[in-house]
């Protein structure tokens, strides 16, 4: 029998049952077809307290995600045959109605394009290569912080929803209907439409949304760039000319909701505060 391609490393390497939170940090998927680079990698994450299975293509990844149920995927762009891009693709649509996994992808520096089309597939984070694994590490804790205040925010009491302009947020319940229609947004995609209902008629740069939302004092900035375009396609009647999420030159966006149709339910924080007024639009972005 050939072997397989997945490994097992760390606090529990000898039984598939999975580790609590108060064993380890987490359990990781590696996913990168480098020995070298998985290797290293590994050695920082179990140094730091996670437990990590380690595998070398995407079918395997695949696998090992369905077998485990990592708490966060550390995926390589460039695999044999299938992608990171293809493997995170598949990964978003077996998920469907779950909780995502939270993914950060490794790609080559430079490969600005191939970056970009990672976050738009469904990738929370990406580190480039080279990279210091420290620097890594901090990243995957940041994007499990989120994630733990995600499940956290499920497993709490109900709080008020949010609503505007046909939109309907159930914090506690994550969950996000358009005109009554369930939508199917990723973790970041919800808590930065979360922050934009709190935060409507403000003008919010991408630093402050990476700080708020991200939880990074430091970062490329397109990755909000990004996510701002995908929740626009989610929400917005017409994402090329978004009546909604706002850019405004040299500033940064803006949410308005508009004038209120109708009066917010008892117990609703009604996110149509604030008068629609005239934005200059920065064509291009975002």
């Amino acid at each position: 029998m050939a072997p397989s391609n997945e490994q097992r490393t760390g606090t529990d390497r000898t039984t598939d049952r999975e580790p609590t939170t108060g064993e380890t940090g987490g359990l990781v998927l590696v996913v990168d077809d480098d020995p070298t680079v998985s290797e290293v990698v590994t050695g920082y994450l179990e140094r730091a307290g996670f437990t990590v299975l380690r595998a070398a293509d995407g079918p395997t990844a695949l696998d090992a995600a369905d077998r485990h149920r990592p708490d966060l995927i550390v995926l390589d762009l460039m695999l044999p045959g299938m992608d990171g891009l293809e493997v995170c693709r598949r990964l978003r649509a077996r998920e469907h109605g779950t909780t995502p996994v939270p993914v950060v992808m490794l790609t080559a520096r430079g490969d600005e394009e191939e970056r970009i089309l990672g976050l738009e597939v469904g990738a929370d984070d990406y580190v480039t290569k080279p990279f210091s694994p420290r620097e890594l590490v901090l990243r995957v804790r940041s994007v499990l912080r989120r994630a733990s205040a995600h499940r956290g925010s499920e497993a709490g009491a109900g709080g008020p929803l949010l609503a505007a302009a046909g939109l309907t947020m159930d914090p506690a319940a994550r969950r996000v209907a358009k005109n009554g229609s369930e939508l199917a947004l990723t973790l970041r995609e919800f808590d930065l439409l979360a922050y934009f209902l709190g935060h409507q008629g403000q003008v919010c740069d991408r630093e402050r949304l990476m700080r708020e939302v991200w939880g990074w004092d430091f970062g490329d900035l397109s990755t909000v760039t990004v996510h701002v375009r995908r929740l626009r396609g989610k929400i917005e009647d017409d994402p090329a000319n978004p009546r909604l999420i706002k850019t405004v030159w040299g500033a940064g966006y803006r949410f308005e909701a508009g004038p209120a149709t109708d009066p917010a339910p008892t117990g609703t924080a009604s996110a149509a505060g604030a008068a629609p007024t005239a934005v200059r639009t920065e064509d291009g972005h975002a």
